[in-house]
């Protein structure tokens, strides 16, 4: 297994481009099994999840090209079964069941990676699916979605626990292009990926409106064409880097954001007291890092809010800034496995009941720490740059399922940073 190997104290600086949105493209990679003409998606990151996905599709039967960041997908005749030992490792695979029940009224899709029916929002999908018509039965592992008379319009709120649920509302909006009738979903998610994969079926020939906002209108149609998408580029790899830009950065410039997707991120960063600067297209920016900096008090909401999918970075930037922060995840408020690690590293941290205190300390020393899942791994990659000697960071695949070269953009920037086989 690689490792990442992170010598600290080197200064950023120069710029990168940011890549397209991994969380974008899994949903818009699997709503191409909605036609069976040749769609075409730009700028898909070349990371572990969009090529699980796309393993996932070719074992469906699809036809698929992939170079340098552009796929050319085409879903002829397609099997309505997902398999396990693909699904199993990427729980986004579950998005595959929409587009699947939508064009052949049925679809068989295990349940990913260590999810159960009720742990994470599964539980919503199928209420949403179920509500459009699908029977459904979960047996052996698998979710059995059947709809022999098609799919026909409803009214379906999915507001779960946490708040909306972003791949069921991808889910249910897929499904729901081809079903007989209007669908309403209300307690949408707003998530600018939501709206990027709806203005892809929309370019498809799909009726639907309201995407970005809480409350989606669908307007079924019979069929759905192929088209060629530019993936948006990916807003927690651009806030990844703003926060390492703010923690060991000298004017780092990111090519290729939005600025509307980054409010909240900016808005975090620059109350900590570094400073943002963006062109006048907001798609580049330059962070220059703060001379006072202080604590701020984060919480995590869905969008427009403080993505929780950031949490555990700005916690790798305040363990190294003055004051106390206190940083509450609302979303998943288990997701603080990183703060062991990062007290490892010489971090002030206490967490309780979804809620991190972060007292900052003067300096970080290195050690070997372990990644626990995505976020975790970029928020120790973070940490290190700036902590005294070299750390080491094992299970770098975590990082890899959602960083686009990650190592090579931090050797672009200065960063001293190696990657060794495992």
């Amino acid at each position: 297994m690689d490792k990442l190997i992170v010598h600290g104290g080197a200064t950023l600086h120069g710029s990168i481009n940011i890549s397209g949105s991994k969380n974008a493209s899994l949903p818009i990679l699997a709503a191409t099994l909605l036609t069976g003409d040749p769609c075409i998606i730009r700028r898909v990151p070349d990371v572990s999840d969009t090529n699980y996905m796309i393993q996932i599709l070719s074992a469906l039967g699809a036809e698929v090209e992939r170079s340098s960041g552009t796929v050319r997908i085409t879903c002829g005749e397609i099997s309505d079964v997902a398999p396990y030992d693909l699904v199993r490792r990427m729980r986004a695979s579950i998005c595959v069941m929409g587009p699947l029940l939508a064009r052949k009224g049925r679809a068989v899709v295990s349940l990913p990676g260590g999810c159960v029916i009720g742990d994470r929002p599964v539980d919503l999908h199928l209420r949403g699916l179920e509500a459009l018509g699908a029977k459904v039965e979960v047996e052996g592992g698998n979710i059995l979605l059947t709809a022999k008379d098609g799919l026909r319009g409803a009214e379906i709120d999915l507001r779960g626990t946490h708040g909306p649920t972003v791949l069921g509302t991808d889910n249910v909006m897929m499904a729901a292009t081809l079903a007989d009738g209007i669908t309403i979903i209300e307690s949408a998610a707003a998530e600018p990926e939501v709206l990027d994969l709806a203005n892809f079926l929309n370019s498809m020939g799909a009726k639907i409106s309201g995407a970005g906002t809480r409350r989606i209108v669908i307007e079924g149609v019979k069929e759905l064409h192929g088209v060629e998408h530019t993936v948006i580029p990916d807003r927690i790899e651009a806030g990844t880097f703003m926060a390492a830009a703010a923690i060991a950065g000298e004017g780092v410039r990111l090519n290729r954001v939005s600025r509307e997707h980054l409010k909240a991120i900016t808005s975090a960063i620059e109350e900590s007291g570094h400073r943002v600067e963006f062109n006048e297209a907001g798609d580049s920016c330059v962070i220059h890092r703060g001379e006072q900096t202080r604590g701020v008090d984060l919480v995590t909401a869905p969008y427009p809010g403080y993505p929780t999918d950031m949490q555990a970075q700005m916690t790798a930037l305040l363990a190294t800034t003055p004051g106390i922060s206190v940083i509450k995840d609302t979303i998943f408020p288990q997701r603080f496995m990183h703060c062991a690690e990062l007290k490892r590293m010489g971090a002030d941290i206490k967490v309780d009941a979804g809620t991190a205190v972060v007292r900052g300390v003067a300096s970080l020393s290195a050690a070997p720490v372990m990644a626990s899942d995505l976020r975790a791994s970029a928020a120790l990659l973070l940490a290190a740059l700036k902590a005294k000697g070299s750390t080491e960071i094992s299970r770098l695949y975590h990082i890899d399922r959602g960083y686009e070269h990650i190592d090579e953009k931090l050797l672009m920037l200065g960063a001293n940073v190696e990657r060794v086989k495992g």
